[in-house]
């Protein structure tokens, strides 16, 4: 701003007297001071607001005026409460250094003008920012230049001394400039999101967390990803939507700060549809696996589609990994019970399946999601086991001798299962630090429920994990909540195998339970099946097992335990007991 805007404006109440011709000076800054010599403290272009404390007498008016022109300052206001009219003696000063004087009426406090001039000084910032986020915006709309979000948040808090952060629906920090938002923050800053945007209200939104004010300005998307632009109903775009949390409040902003701040929100917007569309590539894998894997494809055309999936989901992995699958569906109540879930679950899901402990946009690389109808199914790979404890490595040779009473259920078994289960999803850990700020988007009216598959390691596997998942679904929606959720292993029972068990999950569950043991007969000739019978019509006995199988009882030691490693069972518990007798009499 312009030193005379100061006498444009009547509410601060001050007079001119002296350097009129100076008054097209730039005003960057206020400072209060009644320190003789303030020059550390002055970097150029401030108004000066005084009490004359430091003047004693008639002498130290040009000595002060002297450093405040040797700083460059714009201009000096002097306070009339203390000393009523201000001094000659500073007046002639003021005019011999050129520096323009005004006096403010007692009347008036310091505080007044500081706010004033601070508040147009900040507008004047915004503007120009306003330029360069524009110009950022063109960078990034034309190429593949731009550098992110991330950009814009570091010119907000160099030029407007604003912290910012791009939050997920789930309170994930996508881009920051500083130190990062502690979790339990950011959560509850989604969650008030969430809540706010419900109700109808326009950002941006006021929010409290951690005794810290902070002001949310919603990100929508733009229409080029999984979410229509304009959505009929709010709840089409609530949980997807990202969010900038600002830490300050906006309720008193001006005009120019406020648009700026929107210019911000559509600028990230453009760098969210870019990622989006970057995941069209692992969408089209996940839906091309899911129809064939629905419209029962052959095992092999599964496993070609799974052997290009696989290098897109995980860069560099030698071997096919394992691979889960997870089922999510939102559903509303009410008059629009009939609103379109399928694309906002998929959005959904593929928030929910990003490590929390990992920030960024592309966190979510490595996740494949398709929808259908108004279910979102995911396609997770899982890293392969190592290939000293994975079935048919280094220490997988069939027969080999072990000393009397020795197994290698504590060693290859447990090394192989332990790392799959280390890398498996679990159903409980997924929702635990996004449920709060989902059921606040979800309000009154919806919905969110998940269910996860065991982890398969082939394609024949497949069918019967979408199954799987799809019935550990069922088992959330049965549950009170807003967002609920099941794993594999509240249906890993015999109670899956009984008669009013439907049918496809009573074979999938078989199928998961016994399709290893398969595999690895085809391919080694164990006869692991075979051998299981047996071990149950024995009842466990070792001895009598081995000589019906004409056996040494070290191999069949070996081959139970194989048995346990391939299936992640344990064959001294009589609930695994029983699911591998009915899994085998209805296989």
């Amino acid at each position: 701003m312009r030193l005379r805007a100061l006498l444009d404006t009547d509410a601060l109440g001050l007079r001119l007297l002296g350097g009129e011709d100076e008054l097209d000076r730039s005003v960057r800054g206020v400072m209060t001071t009644d320190l003789r010599d303030p020059s550390r403290y002055l970097s150029g272009g401030e108004l000066v607001l005084t009490g004359l404390a430091w003047r004693r007498d008639a002498s130290d008016s040009e000595p002060f005026v002297r450093i405040l022109a040797g700083a460059g300052v714009a201009g000096l206001a002097a306070g009339e409460a203390e000393l009523g009219d201000v001094p000659d003696d500073l007046v002639e000063a003021c005019l011999q250094h050129r520096l323009p004087l005004f006096a403010v009426n007692e009347i008036v406090a310091f505080a007044t003008i500081t706010e004033h001039v601070v508040r147009q000084v900040s507008g004047e910032r915004a503007g120009d920012l306003a330029a360069v986020v524009d110009r950022h915006r063109r960078l990034m709309t034309s190429g593949p230049t731009g550098g992110g979000p991330e950009v814009v948040l570091d010119l907000l808090t160099s030029d407007l001394d604003l912290r910012a952060w791009v939050l997920s629906p789930t309170g994930r920090q996508i881009a920051g400039a500083g130190e990062p938002l502690a979790g339990h923050v950011a959560a509850a800053l989604a969650g008030q999101h969430l809540a706010a945007t419900r109700t109808g209200r326009r950002g941006p939104h006021r929010a409290e967390a951690g005794g810290t004010t902070y002001s949310l300005f919603p990100i929508r998307n733009n229409g080029r990803g999984t979410v229509p632009a304009a959505p009929r109903d709010v709840r089409e775009s609530v949980l997807s939507d990202w969010l900038l949390a600002v830490e300050a409040d906006a309720s008193d902003w001006p005009a120019a700060r406020l648009d700026l701040l929107q210019g911000v929100t559509q600028l990230i917007a453009v760098e969210r549809d870019r990622r989006d569309a970057a995941r069209a590539v692992r969408r089209r894998l996940a839906q091309e696996v899911l129809e064939l894997v629905q419209t029962g494809a052959a095992p092999s055309e599964i496993a070609a589609r799974l052997r290009v999936a696989a290098p897109v989901l995980l860069p560099g992995l030698g071997t096919a990994p394992h691979w889960q699958v997870v089922v999510a569906r939102v559903e509303w109540s009410g008059e629009d019970a009939d609103l379109p879930g399928g694309q906002v679950a998929q959005a959904l899901l593929e928030e929910i399946l990003v490590d929390p402990a990992v920030t960024g946009p592309d966190s979510a690389d490595r996740i494949a999601v398709a929808h259908t109808g108004d279910e979102a199914i995911a396609l997770v790979p899982l890293p392969a086991v190592s290939p000293a404890s994975a079935p048919g490595g280094p220490s997988d040779v069939e027969g080999a001798e072990r000393p009397e009473g020795a197994s290698p259920a504590g060693t290859a078994r447990d090394t192989g299962a332990r790392e799959r289960r280390d890398t498996a999803l679990h159903a409980d850990s997924l929702l635990a630090t996004v449920r709060d700020p989902l059921s606040a988007g979800l309000a009154d009216d919806g919905r969110l429920t998940l269910g996860v598959s065991a982890a398969v390691h082939s394609a024949e596997g497949l069918r019967g994990a979408l199954e799987e998942a799809r019935h550990a679904r069922r088992v959330a929606a049965a549950r009170p909540g807003r967002v609920c959720a099941a794993g594999h292993h509240e249906l890993a029972s015999h109670v899956l195998l009984l008669p009013f068990v439907p049918d496809d999950v009573r074979r999938a569950f078989t199928a998961r339970l016994l399709d290893p043991l398969r595999d690895y007969d085809r391919r080694h000739r164990a006869e692991l099946i075979e051998t299981l019978e047996a071990f149950l019509d024995c009842d466990g006995s070792w001895t009598r097992c081995a000589a019906r199988l004409h056996l040494h009882v070290n191999t069949l030691r070996y081959r139970v335990g194989r048995i346990e490693q391939l299936t992640g069972r344990d064959l001294s518990r009589l609930e695994d007991k029983l699911d591998f007798f009915l899994a085998l009499r209805m296989s």
